[in-house]
């Protein structure tokens, strides 16, 4: 199952129901997009290394982006780019769960809701 960013957020701010969620599946990868933005989001030095501990720890796969994601990601954007609110690293993570064939688990279904082409898991917090 792959995590969108909001779950891991979740987790790092010590949600019960994100680390069960996370923790009752056995392979978990992550974006590299998502990585990179749990990486920006981070105060300083200290919560950028915690997030790495984190991430090698609970044994994430972080999925790089290939050609094929990227292509994927475009036509994403050319296709719900201008009637939904839909972001470029939203793209990118929904064409990783589609090109790697995995669930995408996320609180933000309206985010994904349009493309078609993705199974979606729901989590609350």
């Amino acid at each position: 199952m792959q995590f969108d960013t909001d779950v891991l957020i979740w987790l790092l701010r010590g949600n019960r129901n994100a680390a069960d969620k996370i923790m009752s599946e056995k392979d978990r990868c992550i974006s590299v997009i998502t990585f990179m933005e749990l990486l920006k989001a981070a105060a300083n030095k200290n919560e950028s290394a915690a997030i790495k501990k984190l991430i090698k720890k609970l044994n994430f796969t972080v999925i790089p982006i290939n050609d094929d994601i990227s292509h994927r990601s475009l036509i994403y954007m050319e296709e719900h780019g201008l009637k939904s609110a839909i972001s470029v690293a939203d793209c990118l993570i929904a064409a990783t769960a589609a090109e790697s064939a995995q669930v995408l688990c996320t609180a933000n279904h309206k985010d994904f809701r349009a493309i078609g082409d993705i199974e979606l898991e729901g989590f609350k917090a």
